[in-house]
């Protein structure tokens, strides 16, 4: 099932979805998976797997923190593929990638695409790809069935909005700010106004992240967006309080 139509139809069951960001071989590949199966028997609905980069632009210090250290004990994009296969084989809710646009290029795009449709994985969110420049990806991951996903922000322009619309799959990924992962973002009515934008330019389901923390803010965005993600408070819990904790955070979102 293509990741739009298994989104709608969770969305028949729920008012919004959860969306979590765990990046790959950070504490351990071993503790991703304890922590990927922790999530998903609380009710997680999907999950983004970040490939670790060295300069992840978009990411703040607490992402970026988990990058280097991943990296540091030896992640590779390899051995990052082969996790995500592994947890597609465990466990049902659909999977994605995300990662920088290097790790694409170095690893060779077609080869990448490839590899990710042998995964099971259902898209990929590639936050420094413009649109303009990534018809060869769209095409190629079109033909596999997979989701390019994209990215509306608050300063993108109605015009603009439509147009990286038209080129995306599964979902949109809304930033609710300027900036990068893991500041306060401003839960406000320039907030809703900008989501009613978002909505107008698609069909597709929106996510939004950057700033998700606590039940307060997804009760907020509720019949607003359809997916809450929950990034970098995740990390930082795992970095505080341990991996065991993770469940209860994520029950409590709810």
């Amino acid at each position: 099932m293509e990741l739009e139509s298994c989104l709608r139809k969770k969305l028949r069951e729920k008012d919004i979805l959860i969306m979590t960001h765990i990046v790959l071989g950070y504490p351990s590949f071993e503790d991703c998976y304890r922590i990927v199966e922790a999530m998903v028997e609380v009710g997680v609905d999907l999950m983004e797997l970040q490939i670790p980069f060295s300069e992840p632009l978009a990411d703040g210090p607490v992402i970026l923190r988990a990058n280097h250290r991943a990296l540091e004990r030896g992640a590779t994009v390899q051995k990052c593929l082969n996790f995500a296969r592994r947890v597609t084989l465990a466990f049902e809710i659909p999977f994605v990638i995300m990662s920088y646009y290097n790790i694409l290029l170095q690893f060779g795009i077609k080869r990448f695409v490839s590899a990710m449709a042998e995964a099971d994985l259902r898209g990929a969110i590639i936050p420094d790809l413009p649109p303009e420049e990534g018809q060869e990806y769209v095409k190629l991951m079109r033909a596999c069935e997979l989701a390019p996903v994209f990215i509306f922000s608050p300063t993108t322009s109605d015009d603009r909005l439509q147009y990286i619309a038209s080129l995306a799959h599964g979902f949109v990924y809304c930033v609710a700010r300027k900036g990068v992962t893991g500041s306060r973002t401003n839960f406000s009515e320039d907030l809703v106004n900008y989501l009613a934008r978002c909505r107008k330019a698609t069909h597709l389901p929106l996510a939004l992240g950057f700033g998700i923390k606590e039940k307060r803010d997804i009760a907020f965005i509720k019949r607003k967006v359809d997916i809450a993600v929950i990034g970098t408070q995740t990390i930082r819990i795992i970095e505080e309080q341990g991996i065991n904790t993770v469940g209860d955070f994520i029950r409590g979102l709810r």
